[in-house]
């Protein structure tokens, strides 16, 4: 009786907390969305008032760098991550789903989708 209580605990504040994250983030891309869309139609407009100069190409070239740099991280912390992973043994991951880890995360995923498709 005690499980089945602590499992619907878990399933349903993992949902609830999922609905949370995906609304919030949300909306903090699409503001995000239009500061950054303002700015840039703000800094277009004072170069066609030949107020300002932008050099395109090496903006570019820079933000090109950028995300470049960005997935060569991204890649390496996921090869480590993987390697951290496989290092470990069967005991932790028994452990793990006795925790009721997976269905804490899949009413999470669930409800990250219901809340991001809302907001």
């Amino acid at each position: 009786m005690n499980i089945e209580r602590h499992l619907a605990a878990t399933i349903g504040g993992g949902f609830f907390a999922g609905i949370l994250i995906g609304y919030t983030l949300k909306k903090v891309v699409k503001v995000l969305a239009v500061v950054a869309g303002l700015f840039f139609a703000g800094v277009t407009y004072l170069q066609y008032q030949q107020i300002i100069n932008i050099k395109w190409a090496k903006l570019q070239a820079v933000a090109q760098n950028a995300v470049t740099t960005l997935a060569n991280a991204t890649t390496q912390m996921s090869n480590h991550l993987s390697n951290i992973t496989a290092s470990n043994n069967h005991a932790t991951t028994a452990l793990t789903i006795s925790n009721l880890g997976i269905p804490l995360t899949g009413s999470m995923a669930i409800g990250f989708a219901v809340g991001f498709m809302k907001g």
